[in-house]
């Protein structure tokens, strides 16, 4: 126990060694550097998120879009036929200017309810899986690879 004091005591004792202690302790220049490479990873991973989260939620917005697109676009159908025909034709020749959907992966189902019949309902299921998203960063924890929003509209009468 004395011996690492001893050694202590003599550095203490070492005008230089003190001198050249105290400009150490004192010097900030690469304080910048050592802070930047301690926050920058977490920094990045919070950019990469937000940059995920954002293209997800832009392809999340456009599929319910396109499904009340259709739902409204239904409404000049006289029958469930005619609906679904209006919606088909919707989602063929509409869907190619929505950012973030391949109207390839879309899947469309769209019926009068079950439950009450003057309301029509188009469901739309994109699969995700071609998203930039899911290869950004591995550890980010991300939703699922299908989205599937609906929209209910209710049918006018004669």
């Amino acid at each position: 126990m004395q011996a690492g004091f001893g050694i202590l005591r003599i550095m203490l004792k070492n005008r230089k060694f003190l001198v050249s202690w105290c400009r150490f302790r004192a010097d900030a220049t690469g304080t910048s550097a050592i802070e930047f490479a301690m926050l920058a990873p977490i920094f990045i991973l919070l950019l990469l998120g937000m940059v995920a989260y954002g293209i997800y939620f832009g392809a999340s917005h456009s599929v319910q879009q396109i499904a009340a697109d259709a739902a409204r676009t239904a409404i000049a159908g006289l029958n469930q036929t005619e609906r679904q025909a209006l919606v088909t034709d919707f989602i063929a020749h509409d869907v190619s200017g929505y950012p973030f959907v391949d109207p390839n992966k879309l899947t469309v189902n769209a019926q009068d309810s079950v439950s009450d019949g003057s309301q029509f309902v188009v469901s739309v299921t994109y699969d995700a899986r071609n998203l930039p998203i899911w290869n950004l960063f591995k550890t980010l924890p991300l939703p699922g690879t299908t989205i599937q929003r609906q929209s209910t509209i209710r049918v006018g009468g004669i």
